[in-house]
């Protein structure tokens, strides 16, 4: 026996007698139905925990072993470990008593299409990697299109074209990149500094982000002041002006991220309006739909998109309101060569004569990566599973939540709405009552929220708009019902009653 036959012989037998399978049917199925089990006792038992993790950090590290295990555990362990120490760690967006930042909606006919994506694991890259998923997307795209009556001009089944990403800040730097180059092609790569994008103060964070990653200048990167006057949307006449001058420097503006739902109040700018502005300087208008575009699949929500056959582009984020599970965030363009100049690659091992032939649709070009999943899956079983009518019910019951948690507010004269309710966001505040001041009044709101969010009873969260302290409270958690809504409200009313009459101990 050779040096090499001996040594691989000696390594062989070091290892377990036992087969490794990292894949056996009857495992796999042992091992998917006490997960499912798990899974469904969680949701079952979900309100027993409280909402906001009340863990300190570096509790995890602390629990677990410095090192891999060298040998197999059993799988039941495994699930008591999960239960033992990461759900203290979590903090249950599931819960229907979380109503902190957007709902991270979810479902059954979801998960069972995310089980699907999972159990077929195609990496649809191109058209030919897997037929079905890029067709299948192809299909649930103008199928939400149709929804939201967007124009045949957005759809497959017009000149335009619908892709999933996997947030909103991949479909704007898309986006963004595909401007950005069509704009150098004319100017000369050598003018990027010239380039101007613009947007809100309200304009998602992560905004600024993508501006910078697309190259840029930070200084070009306008973002316009919002007013109370204005509910703190962005104003057409102030983006004007803003243009106007930026053009009288030899600037070039490029790209205008106007938003249907902000993240602090729901806001909406005015598409129709902001977009005659835009179109006078050839600028690419996206528009970020992530929350507050899921209503728009209801007809008495739909004025909110007026304008929207003057855009460049659109996004909305299904896993926020459409009970999707993440990741998932809709992008329709109207011009999809112009995405595909800049974002395609075609290295040798991927070419074939169908995707060369351009009767197909390669996704890899829609996007920043090349690898992805089967997302459609999830969204084409909701679709099936519930009907529009269904989905139109949730939103509608969510919303219809709110309006009562509204009216809760509004009959307690210590509170005070502080921006208008246009989906399920409520913002409110504890106003200047019983000659408190100002600046006493903002620490009542603070010591509120941290009080409130300590009980793991309900969990909100808090935004800052035009300088003003407000308390956000977000309806859409999946399990939420009217009960969870009144307690939630019993409770701000009992924590404000103990803030009130500490103030007078």
């Amino acid at each position: 026996m050779g040096s090499l036959e001996s040594e691989f012989f000696t390594m062989s037998k070091s290892v377990d007698s036992k087969e490794f399978k990292p894949l056996d049917p009857e495992e796999f199925r042992e091992k998917a139905h006490k997960a499912v089990d798990f899974i469904a006792d969680y949701y079952k038992n979900i309100e027993n925990y409280p909402v906001l993790s009340q863990v300190q950090p570096g509790y995890l590290r602390n629990r677990l072993p410095k090192t891999p295990p060298n040998t197999p555990e059993s799988f039941d362990i495994i699930l008591r470990d999960v239960q033992n120490d990461i759900i203290p760690g979590m903090t249950h967006w599931l819960s229907p008593n979380f109503f902190a930042f957007f709902p991270a909606t979810v479902s059954s006919a979801a998960f069972v299409g995310e089980m699907l994506c999972n159990c077929f694991n195609a990496v649809g890259f191109n058209w030919l990697a897997s037929p079905a998923a890029t067709e299948l997307e192809m299909v649930v795209m103008d199928w939400l299109a149709t929804m939201l009556q967007l124009p045949k001009s957005f759809m497959f089944s017009g000149s335009g074209g619908g892709v999933l990403q996997s947030t909103t800040s991949e479909s704007i730097l898309c986006t963004l990149v595909a401007a950005r180059d069509r704009v150098l092609e004319e100017i000369g790569v050598q003018h990027i500094g010239k380039l101007v994008v613009y947007g809100s103060d309200q304009t998602h964070s992560t905004y600024m982000k993508v501006c910078k990653i697309a190259g840029i200048h930070p200084h070009n990167i306008r973002s316009l002041p919002t007013t109370v006057e204005d509910d703190f949307s962005l104003s057409p006449r102030l983006l004007r002006k803003v243009i106007e001058a930026d053009v009288a420097q030899g600037l070039v503006p490029l790209y205008l991220c106007a938003t249907m739902g902000t993240t602090s109040t729901t806001a909406i700018d005015p598409i129709k309006h902001l977009a005659n502005v835009a179109v006078d300087y050839r600028i690419w208008i996206h528009v970020d739909a992530a929350y507050g575009g899921s209503a728009c699949i209801c007809p008495e929500y739909r004025h909110f998109l007026e304008g929207v056959e003057l855009v460049d582009s659109l996004s909305l984020s299904p896993h926020k309101w459409l009970l999707t599970y993440l990741d998932c965030c809709c992008l329709w363009v109207k011009n999809p060569n112009l995405i595909v100049d800049s974002l395609s690659t075609n290295p040798e091992y991927l070419k074939n004569k169908i995707s060369e032939s351009d009767s197909v649709v390669s996704y890899k070009d829609w996007q920043v990566g090349t690898g992805r999943k089967f997302k459609s899956l999830r969204l084409w079983l909701i679709l099936r599973s519930y009907g529009v009518t269904n989905l139109q019910n949730h939103i509608r019951t969510d919303i219809q939540m709110a309006k009562m948690f509204e009216r809760f507010v509004r009959s307690d004269p210590r509170f005070e709405i502080t921006v208008p309710r246009r989906f399920s966001l409520v913002c409110f505040r504890l106003k200047q009552f019983n000659g408190f001041d100002s600046a006493y009044i903002e620490l009542l709101n603070k010591m509120l929220l941290e009080r409130v969010n300590s009980t793991g009873r309900v969990y909100m969260t808090h935004t800052v708009v035009g300088g003003v302290y407000l308390l956000r409270f977000a309806v859409g958690a999946t399990l939420t019902k009217d009960c969870h809504v009144v307690a939630a409200w019993e409770l701000i009313k009992e924590t404000t009653d103990a803030l009130v009459k500490e103030c007078y101990a």
